[in-house]
């Protein structure tokens, strides 16, 4: 039904428009007087504008136009606002990609509000929570040894482990494991996709792990460095995936040639913020294989990254590779954002706006941090009644445990503590017979980035260490058997 303006309406309409611009009008609907209140016009939070302009375009009486101040707060130019022929029609409210730049209540009425608090609770949520789809063990057939590189080991290792989505870019000395894998995935149903950088993957990673999917990559040190920022995320929202970080020499771009010095980035700088995960330090290919297996289980059971730590001549070694009996056929967990009805309730997230919120999840982090701690592990060779103890890890491990059978067969008393996970660094097994370790010798390709984790560990259980000394290499060059025995030699012609 037609509305017709009411009797203290004026007749023309530009006589309309200037009385609605002074406040209220009325309107006879129906019969009935009914009050039509005066559509808001914007105003400006210019700390909260970033000058793009999208509401210059979008304004046809011209209101808005570009700023020539810039903000203090921000760095930034705002737009400016002259209010004079704003008819209130809102399409700056829609047009404005930051939620509280143009807003149209008063600011001494505006306060800022949490997005995932405003409009209330999801309706999804009140749905049944999705049951969860347990993992299988599936048998496998015997199959005789295989001879593999270290890179193909732990390829073969994620497949049995039922990964089938693979993402990465090539890097030497990581990228026969991403060959094999866009060679194998496509005739398993799975999917290999080369990503635009190392950026592009760690996103694609938390994508298909926020689907609740394993998932991994093949990397190497200055691929890891940019994947940081994605780490972090994934750690914030809970993601799960699997990084094999094919360490090379550095800083910068270095070369190919292996290196250990990703340690202070796997162990304590996985991107911005609280963040910790798992790292496995494999030293043979047969480990490569078992330990990215146990990397997917780990990284689900705590829905958290899960680093390898390999080295350049590890990834490319080859050696004998016996398979395990069974493979996994992967399940699908409750919490996954799998895109069906069953999950549609479920969020991935790692923005919280509100402070007590955002230290409320980190005290969450933390827990799971402390519950991290009991998957410390250890190689322990002749440790028993070791006066002198050798810490290795990885392939400077190899060369090591061949000094210390040298040695041995001289009469000294000589032992090889191998941490297989540098984080949580596995003190327990070291403090059951440190009391006997008269000195500790640590070899590593870094610059004791190896010792600074046996130390902050000795330090936090509370143990006093005996004298700490080293062995290091750098820039691809790894310590060799005769230096390591030689250096613990010289020890004992000074003990004696």
């Amino acid at each position: 039904m037609a509305k017709r303006l009411g009797p203290d309406v004026p007749d023309s309409f530009a006589a309309y428009r200037a009385t609605r611009r002074a406040g209220t009008l009325t309107l006879e609907v129906f019969g009935m007087p009914t009050a039509l209140r005066e559509r808001p016009k914007p105003f400006l939070l210019p700390e909260f504008c970033k000058g793009c302009g999208r509401c210059i375009d979008t304004c046809a009486k011209h209101c808005i136009e570009p700023g020539d101040e810039i903000d203090p707060r921000t760095g930034l130019i705002p737009v400016t606002l002259n209010l004079e022929a704003c008819n209130g029609c809102g399409l700056c409210f829609d047009a404005c990609p930051e939620p509280y730049g143009l807003r149209p209540q008063p600011e001494s009425e505006f306060e800022l509000q949490d997005p995932e608090k405003l409009f209330g609770a999801r309706a999804a949520a009140v749905r049944p929570r999705p049951v969860p789809i347990p993992p299988q063990a599936v048998p496998l057939p015997p199959v005789a040894p295989l001879v593999l590189k270290g890179n193909y080991a732990s390829a073969i290792g994620a497949l049995l482990a039922g990964c089938r989505h693979v993402f990465g870019y090539p890097i030497t000395p990581s990228t026969e494991g991403a060959e094999l894998m866009a060679k194998l995935l496509p005739k398993l149903d799975g999917v290999f996709l080369q990503a635009v950088s190392e950026v592009a993957t760690v996103n694609m990673m938390y994508g298909c792990g926020g689907a609740g999917l394993p998932c991994m990559t093949f990397t190497s040190s200055p691929g890891f460095s940019l994947m940081l920022e994605g780490i972090s995320y994934m750690v914030g929202a809970e993601v799960p995936g699997v990084f094999v970080n094919v360490m090379r020499g550095g800083p910068g771009l270095g070369n190919i040639g292996p290196e250990q010095a990703d340690v202070k980035l796997a162990c304590r700088g996985l991107g911005h913020g609280n963040t910790h995960a798992i790292v496995l330090a494999p030293s043979t290919p047969q480990e490569m294989l078992d330990l990215t297996r146990l990397a997917f289980e780990l990284s689900f059971r705590y829905r958290n990254p899960v680093v390898i730590a390999a080295d350049g001549y590890l990834g490319q070694m080859t050696g004998k590779v016996v398979l395990p009996d069974t493979m996994v056929q992967p399940g699908l967990p409750d919490w996954a954002v799998f895109g069906d009805v069953a999950h549609r309730g479920n969020l991935i997230n790692s923005i919280f706006l509100d402070e007590k919120d955002l230290e409320a999840h980190n005290v969450h982090l933390n827990e799971k941090y402390r519950r991290m701690e009991a998957e410390q592990r250890a190689d322990l060779f002749a440790c028993g009644d070791a006066s002198t103890l050798v810490v290795a890890f990885g392939t400077p491990a190899r060369m090591a445990k061949g000094a210390v059978e040298e040695l041995r067969r001289e009469g000294m008393r000589v032992g090889l503590f191998r941490p297989l996970t540098l984080w949580p660094f596995p003190i327990a097994a070291l403090k059951s017979f440190l009391p006997n370790v008269k000195r500790i010798l640590v070899v590593e390709a870094s610059n004791g980035q190896l010792e600074d984790e046996l130390r902050l560990a000795l330090s936090k259980a509370g143990v006093a260490p005996p004298p700490i000394e080293s062995v290091r290499h750098f820039g691809g060059v790894l310590p060799q058997l005769a230096e390591i025995a030689t250096a613990v030699r010289a020890h004992s012609e000074v003990a004696a």
